[in-house]
């Protein structure tokens, strides 16, 4: 049996040990322990777990592979992914917290006291964290598929076991602590690889310095090749598909539901606005190693691999040409690869690099456990999303409401299964690849929820048919410049797909302006209750319950 093989199914086994170990041992018990994990978990592993959720298979497989083929375009995807949580962190995430609700429909149905709004965001939150489960089961295929050198679609299918397993045994419980190990094994996983290639290449093991370097080395070598350089701005896209994009990453993040119920799991405001800081501090290790990942990467391809010998090309290319990830062709019938003739897919340019820079079998197997980690990770709080949309929203608030606990706890263990059984399927063959997957999931977000949130928390005059309004128009704009973008060729000012959220969120917010001006306004409770949402001192629930809030802790008065 392949030695590289033994040791990364090891590697990967122990870690889903560990995951599922986790799950039974947090198994949730009570509605609350499922939504929201009792509300009880602390700052700094409530910022882990946040890292985690966030740090999807699109960020660890995919980040730097689109960096490494875009260049200085691809920085709007970290940009974007990053300084979106600067939004959520100021302008939502403690307000939502203090409102004291278990979901996003649950804040908005009765912000607005409105069960059709509610109803709406449900389904917004559905598509939305349905779109973006897609990207990650995808992954889960790529990473599985090439450690058993299987079909990425087999891969695909053992990945919707797992995830299926133990979101719905442990809930939201059991996934957050579950995410707090899955951030350390991805985070170490990402980083050993990127030290260890900046040590090769420059001798020193600070890559975040060192590749600097790097990249101006790469500039001489695109001009010798005559492709376009590598950090020259806006060659694969305008500069306003970048700043769409980058918008609409921004907007998505403080929009997007499986994140913002991270902060429903704290116990203050307080406590919310930490998780933020952490998370932010968690995430940066990982993106802000992501463009070096990409200078290194691009580096060793384009000074070891292109120009050799086709017939003498390293055993690592065959492995992932297998996989279908990776195309080589003679073009011109010379015997030696050009760079134009290396077609690498960049959803696996982090899988391959410990194979390209020759880290050695334990590297390898320890980034397929990253990568997995990854991919479950966020998958298990989509998951979470979609149940709490169903189960919570819909099912108790709006159908059974005297539901037990134990039929609200079976109906939401149902719907994880059934919700990642469906997205297992799509993601069998995905529409895309697995960044531009999940740019559409925060298009939806940036056209459907940015607008409802933050009109709702800093806006009193919004009503329910503003928001309702705006959430669909918002929804309607941003899935039809998907479709047209990406099958019928339209864009404006050359914003393809991955932009439309910029259109939505700006139809959104002026649908809901407009008709909640143009209609009554809201009850003067429901306007003196979003005016409390920016006072910290106290907070008033709808039993008629006044919680007095006092920095550190909460007691019902």
């Amino acid at each position: 049996m392949d030695v590289q093989f033994l040791v990364s199914l090891l590697i990967i086994l122990a870690t889903f040990a560990l995951y599922i170990g986790i799950a039974i041992f947090n198994t949730a018990k009570a509605t609350s322990d499922f939504y929201v994990a009792s509300r009880g978990v602390p700052p700094i592993f409530n910022g882990m777990a946040i890292g985690a959720d966030w740090m999807s298979a699109a960020s660890f497989i995919g980040m730097a592979g689109t960096i490494m083929l875009l260049g200085y375009d691809g920085l709007a995807y970290i940009m974007g992914w990053t300084g979106g949580y600067l939004f959520l962190t100021f302008l939502l995430a403690p307000q939502l917290r203090k409102y004291g609700r278990y979901t996003v429909p649950e804040f908005i149905g009765d912000r607005y006291d409105s069960h059709t709004a509610r109803v709406i965001a449900a389904i917004c939150t559905i598509i939305i964290s349905f779109t973006y489960s897609i990207g990650q089961l995808s992954g889960s295929g790529v990473v599985i598929g090439r450690l058993f050198e299987i079909d990425a679609k087999l891969g695909t299918m053992i990945g919707v076991v797992l995830i299926a397993f133990y979101s719905a045994m442990g809930g939201m419980k059991g996934i957050t602590w579950t995410q707090v190990a899955q951030y350390l094994v991805l985070i170490i996983a990402y980083l050993i690889p990127v030290i260890f290639m900046s040590l090769q290449i420059t001798g020193n093991p600070i890559p975040w310095i060192s590749y600097g370097d790097i990249v101006g080395k790469m500039g001489e070598i695109d001009r010798d090749l005559g492709i376009s350089e590598y950090f020259a701005p806006f060659t694969n896209g305008t500069k306003w598909q970048f700043i769409a994009l980058m918008f609409t990453l921004m907007a998505g993040t403080a929009g997007l539901p499986h994140v913002i119920v991270r902060f429903y799991t704290v116990s203050t405001m307080k406590a919310a606005r930490w998780s933020g800081a952490w998370a932010l501090l968690f995430i940066g290790l990982l993106y802000l190693s992501a463009p070096a990942y990409a200078a290194f990467s691009r580096f060793i391809l384009l000074t070891q691999i292109a120009g050799s010998q086709i017939s003498q090309l390293p055993a690592w290319t065959k492995s992932w040409v297998d996989t279908g990830k990776l195309q080589v062709a003679d073009g011109n019938g010379d015997g030696v690869l050009q760079w134009s003739e290396l077609v690498i897919s960049n959803d696996i340019v982090v899988m391959a690099t410990p194979e390209i820079a020759n880290l050695g079998v334990f590297v390898i197997g320890l980034v397929a456990a990253g990568a997995m980690a990854a991919a479950l990770s966020t998958a298990g709080g989509l998951m979470i999303s979609i149940s709490s949309a169903f189960a919570h929203d819909i099912y108790y608030r709006l159908m059974r409401p005297n539901a037990s606990d134990k039929q609200r706890l079976k109906v939401g263990r149902w719907s994880i299964v059934i919700a990642t059984l469906f997205a297992g399927l799509i993601a069998l063959n995905p529409p895309g690849v697995i960044t531009q997957i999940v740019a559409w999931a925060f298009a939806i977000a940036s056209g459907t929820f940015f607008p409802a949130l933050v009109l709702g928390v800093w806006w009193k005059r919004s009503n329910a048919k503003g928001v309702i309004t705006g959430l669909l128009v918002g929804l309607a704009v941003t899935l039809s410049y998907i479709f047209a973008a990406k099958y019928g060729g339209f864009t404006i000012l050359g914003i393809i797909d991955t932009g439309a959220g910029v259109f939505g969120a700006f139809a959104g917010f002026l649908a809901n302006v407009i008709v909640s001006l143009s209609t009554a306004a809201p009850s003067q409770k429901l306007q003196d209750e979003v005016i409390d949402l920016r006072y910290p001192e106290q907070m008033t629930y709808k039993d008629g319950e006044v919680w007095m809030h006092d920095g550190e802790t909460e007691t019902i008065k």
